[in-house]
Order: structure tokens, then C-alpha cells, then sequence
């Protein structure tokens, strides 16, 4: 697996390649480490080119979701792929994560600081589902 991270104004952007699993996470965990960073709001994982996970690593991106929120930063989730969609839907992980469709509109997303103990959860604020049938 290949981890980059980058830092844009208040965001960390940490973009996942390949397959998250317990051989591999060691990466994410390093890069999402380091708690708190001066100026920071908001660390995006980018997981459009990531094509499996397996429960280490969703507990790695949990795990990082509260370190994060106990230090004043929302750690959410962009781009994942139908696989690593279900896991998150069949472990109940998309409860407490914010999923954005990708990383655009992520980044076009600040609705404010998310307060301590309350669930992100998921973005609603892509577009509306189109309404069935003529």
C-alpha cells in the first residue's frame, strides 16, 4: 500500500493506494499520527484508489477518528470504493464516519468544527438522489 500526505490551508489530506490491511497499516498509522498539529481542522482520507480493506485497518480509521476529535479535528472520508463502502455500511462504520463522494467536493465542505462526543457521520450534502421514473 502507498500513503501520501499532504497538508492544503487547514487540511491534511491522507490518500490511500492499494489494500489496507494488517500487513500494511503501519503507513496510515504513521501518517495519521503526530495529534495536534498547529492550524489544523480537518484530515481528509482519501480513499479513491484503495481497493480493499479489512477490519485493521477500518479499526485504524476509527481508532484515528477519536484520537482526532479528542484533539479538536474531524477526520472524514472521501472517495471510497463499493467494497470498502459495504464494509463500512455491514460494520456500522458509516455511522460514525463522514463519507464524502470525493475529495472535490470534500474539500468544498466546511460546515465548522464538530463537536467532541457528537458523530460526523455521513455527508448529505452532495446531490439530491433523482426522483424515480418520468
Amino acid at each position: 500500500m502507498r500513503v501520501e500526505s499532504r497538508r492544503t490551508g487547514t487540511v491534511r489530506i491522507v490518500s490511500l493506494r492499494g489494500e489496507l490491511d494488517h500487513d500494511s497499516v503501519d503507513g496510515l498509522r504513521s501518517a495519521l499520527g503526530g495529534l495536534p498539529e498547529d492550524g489544523l481542522a480537518r484530515i481528509l482520507v482519501d480513499l479513491a484508489e484503495l481497493s480493499f480493506c479489512d477490519s485493521t485497518g477500518l479499526n485504524i480509521l476509527l481508532r484515528a477518528r477519536q484520537d482526532a476529535e479528542a484533539a479538536g479535528v474531524r477526520l472524514e472520508i472521501t472517495g471510497p470504493r463499493p467494497a470498502v463502502v459495504r464494509l463500512f455500511a455491514v460494520t456500522g462504520a458509516d455511522t460514525v464516519l463522514r463519507i464524502h463522494p470525493d475529495l472535490v467536493l470534500a474539500l468544498a465542505v466546511d460546515d465548522g468544527p464538530s463537536a467532541p462526543g457528537r458523530p460526523s457521520g455521513p455527508d448529505r450534502s452532495g446531490p439530491a438522489a433523482p426522483e424515480g421514473g418520468p
